[in-house]
């Protein structure tokens, strides 16, 4: 697997993005513990659903370009192997 063993470097818009997301929970749970109505509760996890899956594909986008990078410089890689690889781990976030 292209991705597995993989260098990437978080940024940190990543981490801030990961730290909002445990605050969506955090809030969700908060409400449930609060006896919020449903309708609030699954807005508040439908939000941290939607932010998690944005992550996600930023994540693997801007992997797949440092890893394009690589291979542009290390003509052996498959890039094709690579672009497969990446769209069936943005798949696999939905």
């Amino acid at each position: 697997m292209i991705f597995e063993n993989d260098k990437t470097i978080y940024d940190k818009a990543i981490i801030n993005r990961i730290n909002r997301l445990q605050g969506q929970i955090n809030g969700a749970l908060k409400m449930i513990e609060e006896g919020k109505g449903c309708r609030e509760v699954v807005m508040q996890l439908s939000a941290a659903k939607n932010a998690l899956n944005r992550t996600m594909n930023i994540i693997v986008s801007e992997n797949l370009v440092q890893c394009v990078k690589d291979t542009m410089d290390n003509p052996d890689e498959d890039t094709d192997a690579l672009v497969k690889e990446a769209v069936e781990l943005l798949n696999k976030s939905r």
